[in-house]
């Protein structure tokens, strides 16, 4: 029965937030939007409120946008609340600053350490060979695999031995392996289905292009990957992604639901490598700034203005 399983989460999780709030000194709440706001983030700030502790609002998710224009009156009060509210991304700053909201960014954290052994200097694509195209997205239809899908159709027009390699799993799994089937792919195009850190870094490290074809967005963790990696990237210009990625210089922007863009900057690409080159190299100076050295100096001032602020510390 619809939400009945909701119910009896929510009732062990409310019973550990009491407790916790006798022992912590804040709470900092890691916020998305839909029921998970209502029935996860909501008890958490309302719980801090009634016990007096200072709150911060880790806000995230590439649906803020359309969540708060329809949810504000219910969401508004919640938010006054917080001690302070941190976003990921520009573009979530933005939309909260419309709504009278002052908020801080905070970037999502990549684990550099990851790439870092296996990421040599930039080589050329493997063109003569097969260049190799990987999607890294859950098969959702926010993520809108299947214009991926027919952009490499009209690559492989002019590149015959392409490669199209798909990490992820989602409920239009299906539907994507017809349309793979209906444009005489299937030799050319593989599912890997869910894969491991391991796994999905070995990827990027045999990928020539990495392609990004949401429909919403906030702040991409595959992008980022891939420019650790050194691997170009295609991306359509919603929601986030401009703000994380400037066009030309960082990565190829293009707009949603158009393969003849997405396979024209693919094609870009294979055949621009120095233009290329200087793409993944800026790439990969730009994510350095996403480590946890620097997320972390601007986490901990955040936490102590919030606990001076709160009066439970002073300041040294």
């Amino acid at each position: 029965f619809k939400g009945i399983r909701a119910f009896f989460r929510l009732i062990p999780y409310l019973y550990k937030l009491w407790q916790a709030s006798h022992s912590v000194q804040f709470f900092h709440v890691m916020a998305n939007s839909g029921w998970s706001w209502h029935l996860f983030s909501a008890p958490v700030i309302w719980i801090a409120y009634l016990k007096n502790k200072p709150i911060i609002i880790n806000y995230r998710g590439g649906e803020a946008e359309a969540f708060l224009k329809k949810s504000i009156f219910w969401v508004r009060p919640s938010l006054k609340r917080a001690s302070a509210i941190i976003v990921p991304s520009a573009f979530l700053k933005h939309v909260f600053n419309q709504r009278g909201f002052d908020v801080t960014i905070v970037p999502n954290i990549i684990d550099l350490d990851r790439f870092a052994v296996q990421t040599p200097e930039w080589n050329l694509p493997k063109i003569e060979n097969s260049p190799h195209i990987i999607l890294t997205r859950n098969l959702e239809s926010i993520y809108d695999n299947a214009t991926a899908i027919r952009a490499f159709s009209i690559v492989k027009k002019n590149f015959p031995n392409a490669k199209l390699s798909i990490a992820g799993s989602g409920p239009e799994k299906a539907m994507l392996e017809q349309l793979v089937g209906s444009l005489e792919l299937v030799n050319s195009v593989t599912f890997l289905g869910r894969i491991d850190n391991a796994a999905i870094n070995d990827l990027y490290h045999r990928a020539d292009v990495m392609v990004n074809t949401s429909l919403i967005d906030n702040m991409p963790i595959s992008i980022l990957e891939a420019l650790a990696c050194k691997v170009p990237v295609v991306s359509t210009n919603v929601g986030g992604v401009p703000f994380l990625v400037k066009h030309g210089e960082t990565a190829l922007l293009v707009p949603p639901k158009s393969p003849v863009d997405i396979a024209e900057a693919i094609q870009l690409i294979l055949t621009n490598p120095e233009k290329s080159r200087k793409m993944v190299e800026a790439g990969y100076e730009m994510v350095q700034h996403y480590s946890w050295k620097h997320v972390r100096a601007q986490l901990m001032e955040i936490y102590e203005r919030t606990l001076i602020g709160s009066n439970l510390i002073t300041k040294s």
